[in-house]
């Protein structure tokens, strides 16, 4: 790989920098057998892109670091779920295949590949980290490092908040071997003496990171900071911790286990979800490891031992790494050691329909609206919950939940409405990854208030993000709502880019209620998703109806007609989406694909007439929305989603797709996607070789598509 000018961002760690020649072709010719690019090697291109971010020299150096946490938890998340389900099919035999027919022994061949050649990439952008830090007089400060003031703050520290909280194992004297817990990191440790008169011994100190802070912030000199690990600070007390076995010599290494994270949750209709989640969330605890995380400088007679112990070999994935792991923690990095110029995010605002408005309920009576987070501002979802839950004449209140913040306004406002007497319907995923525990306790809670909770439906996650509020006035019922791209989470709706349809639409209501009914009788089949005539919805007709909106492109580019269709999403995997759009390419239809994530779809084809248009943009906001416009022979037809084009969302979950009729709404979503597709500073292109490099034009003007989308929110006049 090329070096790095100072002034430009690198191409960190192209899939075809580190696989080898045979397998990366210049130009994909689409007769061979592998027709898609493998949906891992794709996924870890992507974490690649969080990567170029924090090597990017014009992102505030608070902020990279932050990406090098970004990158490091979605490395953690990676090995718990996907390359878990990579060992275990392979544990079935040289059969056992994933998707796009590809081998997982040779795909997880490859993921530690790239693993390990991004971790070295990782290290040297933190090297650089280190030294700007230091620039800024910040000093991150070892345990070999403290003057006389701080050595002292350090071992009051420690005797007053970290001993009581950690527990030394002696290894070597236990004969099973302790169990270690994913997410957490631990100090390997040999104990020695300088004069060799006793053998060395191993021990393990868990360091309590969900306790105490990462990061303690040390006396420092004027206009300094200096800051220490938690690890450093019990590196340097290992002295007193281990003061009655006799040793006066010690070495300490931080490792990490990887664990699969996947919840084996049968379907034994006697067994409750709620039971069967319990007991999954138990064994996901002591899941197999997939990944060990070592310093590259352990005690080589200590990282056998631990090898040994844990059952690991050289075909598991064994990453050696640097002085410090579990750098998701960095993600936390205390702001207060930066100057205001490190801080660059801009504020939300509230759309100006609801500036001033005394009720959110009557603008959306009078007209559809669509909120653009991060830019506008999550509070006016809050506002129209409260609102509804207030309101003397709402009567019922039905959501979707998925992820919820930690301190969810949403819930309250939801709770609320209940103790005003309204009935409160809530279908919860129980089964959102990761959210699993969160989600158990909310539904203990909403219960308790006295909402009716739906916790969905044997093997399918409930993913659409839908409300509907229902009012009795006189005589009539009058009813509003939503449908979004993202989660009802304020917390996270503060960095991802989402758009979320207001709206009081008679037959998106109606389509809406249907999706309820189903929900709340699920063994009625489908019948209730077949009555929807406005939304499609997985797992009924969403696959068919996004293949026949791409038929008809096809159909209008062999009569010669212009046909054309921009398409964002999350993740492109899906192998018959890929097929069909690879049709249309051949018949000429102009494709523009903005996709942050997985992309398995080839864009370059020597026999297509067109080949496709594809960017991924990685900056300051995570981009999670999902649009689809398609020309439609003239008469364009826009639809906002729930649900990538993958497997799952399109046959396992239940998400919704809405249309948007409102012809202002269709051109401010047509304006955004032309900014994004015409970015050329955070946009890269998603090539046959996956090499992540940036989109640039000779036009001389840089446009920062999250800075030119805010620009147009923020001045956008409304009658």
């Amino acid at each position: 790989m090329r070096l790095m000018k100072k002034s430009e961002p690198a191409n960190i760690v192209a899939v075809a920098d580190v696989i080898p020649e045979k397998k990366v072709s210049k130009k994909k010719d689409l007769t061979v057998k592998k027709k898609m690019i493998a949906r891992d090697v794709s996924w870890l291109s992507f974490n690649a892109r969080v990567l170029q971010e924090a090597a990017d020299l014009s992102v505030p150096l608070r902020e990279r670091i932050r990406f090098l946490g970004i990158f490091s938890n979605n490395l953690d998340e990676f090995f718990r779920v996907r390359v878990a389900t990579l060992k275990r099919m392979l544990s079935f035999g040289r059969s056992a295949k994933v998707h796009l027919e590809e081998n997982p022994g040779q795909i997880l061949d490859d993921i530690q590949q790239i693993s390990i050649q991004q971790q070295r990439e990782f290290d040297r952008i933190w090297k650089g980290i280190e030294e700007e830090l230091r620039n800024e007089k910040i000093f991150i400060r070892t345990e070999k490092q403290l003057n006389r003031d701080q050595q002292k703050f350090v071992l009051n520290y420690f005797d007053e908040e970290v001993r009581t909280n950690i527990i030394p194992l002696m290894i070597e004297s236990i004969q099973h071997f302790p169990y270690l817990r994913d997410k957490s990191i631990y100090l390997a440790v040999v104990l020695a003496r300088q004069d060799n008169s006793v053998r060395q011994k191993f021990a393990l100190i868990e360091i309590p990171t969900a306790i105490l802070p990462r990061f303690i912030i040390l006396p420092s000199k004027e206009g300094e900071h200096d800051i220490i690990l938690l690890e450093d600070v019990i590196r340097f007390c290992l002295p007193h911790i281990f003061s009655y076995f006799g040793y006066d010599k010690f070495t300490a290494h931080i490792i990490k286990v990887t664990r699969d994270a996947e919840l084996d949750i049968d379907n034994d209709i006697s067994t409750s979800l709620i039971h069967q989640l319990e007991k999954g969330l138990k064994a996901r605890r002591k899941g197999k490891p997939v990944r060990f995380v070592y310093d590259k400088d352990i005690d080589p007679l200590l990282l056998e031992y631990l090898m040994r112990r844990l059952g690991l070999s050289g075909k598991d994935n064994l990453i050696p790494g640097a002085r410090i792991h579990n750098f998701k923690d960095f993600m936390e990095f205390p702001e207060s050691v930066f100057s205001g110029r490190q801080q660059h995010h801009r504020k939300t605002f509230i759309h100006p329909l609801f500036m001033n408005a005394p009720s959110v309920m009557h603008v959306m009576q009078q007209q559809d609206v669509m909120l653009h987070f991060p830019y506008h501002s999550f509070d006016t979802i809050i506002d129209l919950l409260r609102e509804a839950a207030i309101d003397p004449n709402v009567t019922s209140i039905k959501i979707t939940a998925y992820r919820l913040a930690r301190n969810s306004k949403i819930i309250n406002a939801l709770v609320n409405a209940v103790r005003n007497g309204k009935q409160v319907t809530v279908a919860l995923e129980l089964r959102a990854r990761f959210n699993e525990a969160d989600n158990l306790e909310w539904k203990t809670r909403l219960e308790d208030e006295g909402v009716k909770v739906l916790i969905g439906i044997p093997a399918m996650k409930v993913h659409a993000k839908l409300c509907v509020i229902k009012k009795r006035i006189g005589n009539k019922t009058v009813q509003c709502g939503f449908v979004s791209t993202g989660n009802l989470n304020e917390k996270t709706a503060r960095v991802y880019g989402d758009h979320c349809l207001l709206t009081a639409n008679r037959s998106i209501m109606a389509d809406i209620n249907r999706i309820f009914n189903y929900l709340e009788h699920p063994r009625h089949d489908q019948k209730f998703l077949e009555a929807c005539t406005t939304l499609p919805v997985s797992p009924y007709n969403m696959r068919s109806f996004f293949l026949r909106m791409i038929d008809r492109e096809i159909k209008n580019a062999r009569h010669k007609k212009p046909a054309g269709m921009i398409i964002k999403m999350n993740s492109l995997s899906d192998p018959e989406m890929v097929a069909r759009l690879y049709e249309a390419a051949r018949e000429g239809v102009d494709i523009k694909m903005v996709i942050r994530g997985i992309c398995c779809a080839y864009t370059e084809n020597k026999k297509w007439k067109k080949d496709m248009t594809a960017v991924s943009i990685v900056d300051e906001y995570l981009e999670h929305a999902r649009v689809f416009i398609f020309h439609n022979g003239g008469q364009e037809k826009v639809f906002i989603a729930s649900c990538d084009w993958m497997l799952r969302n399109l046959d396992h979950r239940v998400e919704a797709a809405v249309p948007i009729l409102d012809p202002s709404i269709k051109q401010e979503l047509n304006d955004i996607m032309q900014i994004q597709l015409s970015g050329n500073v955070k946009a890269r292109i998603l090539d046959n070789e996956q090499k992540n490099e940036y989109k640039r034009d000779n036009s001389g003007k840089r446009i920062r598509s999250q800075i030119e989308i805010y620009r147009y929110l923020h001045e956008k006049k409304y009658e």
